[in-house]
């Protein structure tokens, strides 16, 4: 998980341009970080159960976002919690943050990049599709 910074990204890990919105969004250098420092957060990944099965962060909790608004009871005991929302390259994962934010969580946010950003500026042997 030490991997080189990938080529044509900026000094926060983003391609060059990409509208951060530190409100909304984490970056997955961010989401590294947090997870060295031992940060208690929740990280919930929002892509299909084959997305998942061929690439995915250790310790992420699997719903898919299709299935959120019917399943997100099953996440009410982190209401309180940090969730960092993941899913291929950030759109679904930002869809699903807004779902949890109507719901009542008070503090999620997407990770910019998603799963593809994350293989790309931190972890290669995360595979890319």
């Amino acid at each position: 998980m030490n991997a080189k910074p990938a080529a044509n990204l900026d000094a926060d890990g983003l391609p060059p341009g990409y509208p951060l919105d530190r409100d909304w969004e984490v970056t997955p250098r961010d989401v590294q970080a947090m997870r060295q420092r031992g940060d208690r957060f929740v990280l919930l990944d929002c892509r299909r159960p084959e997305e998942h099965a061929y690439a995915r962060l250790d310790g992420a909790t699997l719903v898919p976002l299709q299935e959120l608004p019917q399943r997100v009871a099953e996440l009410e005991a982190h209401k309180d919690e940090r969730v960092v929302v993941y899913c291929h390259h950030g759109r679904r994962s930002l869809h699903a943050t807004a779902l949890l934010r109507q719901a009542g969580f008070s503090n999620v946010q997407s990770m910019a990049g998603g799963i593809d950003l994350w293989s790309r500026g931190i972890d290669p042997d995360v595979p890319r599709y």
